[in-house]
């Protein structure tokens, strides 16, 4: 007797290529695509529990949770998030967390450029992830604090100990969690979100997809632009962004453990994601137009243009010609300096490994280099994350 065919499942409009997806990924394709309709419950529940408390005080209540102060006025949905996610699993090692740390720190500024280039970039090109973003209605406005606030966030997360319970890497993402649903609550209440469309906004599926833009997509643009890297310290740096999955209210069974498995998985959300639109496009332009915000000085304004043409630059060397072109990144005239550039790189990397305590010393100069961008870029942002009122303020 042959056993019953089960139906295939329905998806959101904006999970395409399925068979050819099929033919190469399987039944994961399905497996995948059914966390399109799955918020982030947990998250959901604290977020409604505060709506019951004074103005300001749920929130108030919950950064003092976050500091690891008794917090016995708290809703029972807020104490069972903070303590669901102060028990660390077997799995995570924090020596194993701290190298795949140390290895932003060990790049610098190519980091930046990676993350600035290649991960938002990416995040941005999918049409159906990025709609959250762009119900904020301020794409503009808000491109150099998202990219601020990002790079805080990023910087947190991997200092050495950063995601301990109670650290600072922890407390944000954390935050970053509880504005998540706090931003899905505004947006579905907005009556403007098309469910069908594009699924439940920031879905399990997209936050899943945004831990691998902050780890894989690093790993690879790194390597593109001449970085050697390890498997030991690529699959550390992996294993450092499941746990800040695992954090960020993610099922446990799409994070990856390993390099080989994440980029696996962001091959298969590759393929399926579709066209960028017109909003990637408006979201790609404002995050490079960002570099002009504060320049009220010719001087300033041929330093953000020279800013510009590298990141442009860079982010064609990232991204692939092809995509850039879907996203009206413009070619540049010094496109022809990247081989040299990706050579000194390698050199330099080279010397790095070579010479006596010189990776510690990468270490050292790259974390100054953080330190200074979370510094300099969050003049006029903030170190707090607070919870956005209104869907004219989208953070991180």
């Amino acid at each position: 007797m042959t056993a019953p065919v089960e139906p295939r499942p329905v998806f959101p409009a904006r999970y395409v290529n399925l068979e050819a997806a099929r033919r190469r990924f399987g039944d994961r394709v399905d497996r995948l695509g059914r966390h399109l309709w799955d918020s982030d419950v947990q998250a959901d529940r604290v977020i409604s529990a505060m709506d019951g408390m004074e103005k300001g005080e749920g929130w108030r209540v919950f950064e003092r949770g976050l500091r690891g102060e008794p917090i016995p006025d708290a809703p029972v949905a807020m104490r069972e998030l903070l303590e669901e996610a102060a028990h660390v699993p077997s799995w995570v090692d924090w020596r194993v967390g701290d190298r795949g740390g140390a290895l932003l720190m060990r790049a610098g500024a190519l980091g930046g450029a990676v993350l600035g280039a290649r991960s938002l970039v990416l995040g941005y090109a999918s049409p159906g992830g990025n709609k959250p973003l762009v119900f904020s209605g301020r794409l503009k406005e808000q491109a150099a604090r998202r990219l601020n606030e990002t790079a805080r966030f990023v910087q947190a997360v991997c200092r050495p100990a950063g995601m301990r319970p109670f650290a600072d890497g922890w407390q944000i993402t954390l935050k970053v969690r509880l504005i998540h649903a706090q931003v899905r609550k505004m947006i579905l209440a907005s009556g403007r979100w098309n469910t069908e469309a594009w699924g439940v906004p920031a879905n399990q599926h997209d936050l899943a997809g945004t831990t691998l833009l902050f780890s894989a997509a690093i790993i690879d643009g790194l390597r593109k632009l001449g970085m050697p890297i390890s498997s030991e310290d690529a699959d550390s740096y992996i294993h450092l962004w499941r746990w800040v999955g695992r954090t960020i209210g993610v099922h446990a069974d799409i994070l990856p453990a390993s390099e080989p498995e994440a980029m696996r998985l962001a091959d298969l959300i590759e393929l399926t994601m579709g066209e960028p639109d017109q909003d990637s496009r408006d979201l790609t332009r404002a995050l490079f137009e960002a570099a002009f915000d504060g320049c009220d000085t010719k001087q300033k304004i041929r330093e953000a243009q020279r800013n510009v043409m590298f990141g442009r630059l860079v982010c064609r060397e990232l991204i692939g010609d092809e995509l850039a072109d879907k996203l009206d990144v413009p070619r540049q005239p010094i496109r022809y300096a990247m081989p040299m550039m990706k050579r000194l790189i390698a050199a330099a990397s080279h010397v790095t490994r070579a010479v006596p305590f010189g990776e510690r010393s990468a270490i050292a100069v790259g974390t100054h280099y953080w330190d200074r961008v979370v510094e300099i870029g969050l003049q006029g942002a903030t170190y707090e994350f607070p919870l956005p009122k209104s869907l004219g303020y989208l953070a991180a």
